[in-house]
């Protein structure tokens, strides 16, 4: 399986010839990203998961499933006639990828800040992107973590020990798009002495053989 790292928290997986995209969100080029893409997920409603124009705009070309939580629907506008809502614990194939659904609720950003739902996805039992959660999966081997090392919701040490839980053989970073340079430099040091584990962090548009 290849898997194209956009900026931010979108990933671009293909596989035995089908694209399957994952968040492709405001902070990346969703239109590029979701370009050929045979399938959707999403794991939650803020708009740097989900690009709602460059969502609308692919699915006006030609029809794709698309896969999230029900709240998604709501901003979705004509887009949610394509949506098929999912809850922790389902399973199915996108794009000729088994998908498990996972976790449920998006990290706490502030008490005075509603909770949404939020749904990670472990891809072909192996590749595990959780979303804007740190949910651990129970009885799960993670090969490869894509692992949301920056939020307005988390703390480093908590990411540090969600990478440590989850145990994978090589972990990526994720959710980066409000980082520069500086802020790239102290987390990378950080996460790689620390993670317990291979560590990288990829410029958006690199492919990776997972």
């Amino acid at each position: 399986m290849l898997v194209t790292k956009y900026a931010h928290s979108c990933l671009r997986l293909e596989h035995d010839g089908g694209v399957l995209v994952v968040d492709p969100g405001v902070f990346s080029d969703a239109a590029s990203a979701l370009d050929g893409a045979d399938a959707v997920l999403i794991t939650h409603e803020h708009p740097d998961h989900v690009d709602v124009d460059a969502l609308t705009r692919r699915l006006e070309k030609a029809p794709v499933p698309v896969r999230g939580p029900a709240s998604l629907a709501a901003v979705l506008g004509d887009a949610a006639e394509a949506l098929t809502p999912v809850t922790p614990g389902d399973t199915f194939t996108a794009a000729g990828v088994p998908v498990r659904v996972l976790g449920g609720r998006h990290a706490v950003i502030h008490p005075d800040i509603p909770v949404v739902e939020n749904v990670g996805y472990l891809l072909d039992g192996r590749v595990y992107h959780p979303g804007d959660a740190l949910h651990v999966p129970e009885d799960v081997e993670v090969e490869t973590l894509f692992a949301p090392i920056h939020a307005p919701w988390s703390k480093f040490s908590e990411v540090v020990d969600f990478i440590r839980a989850v145990a994978p053989r090589r972990a990526y970073a994720l959710h980066d798009g409000l980082l520069n340079g500086n802020g790239f430099g102290i987390l990378d040091r950080q996460y790689t002495a620390l993670s317990r584990t291979d560590y990288q962090r990829v410029e958006p548009g690199t492919r990776i053989d997972v």
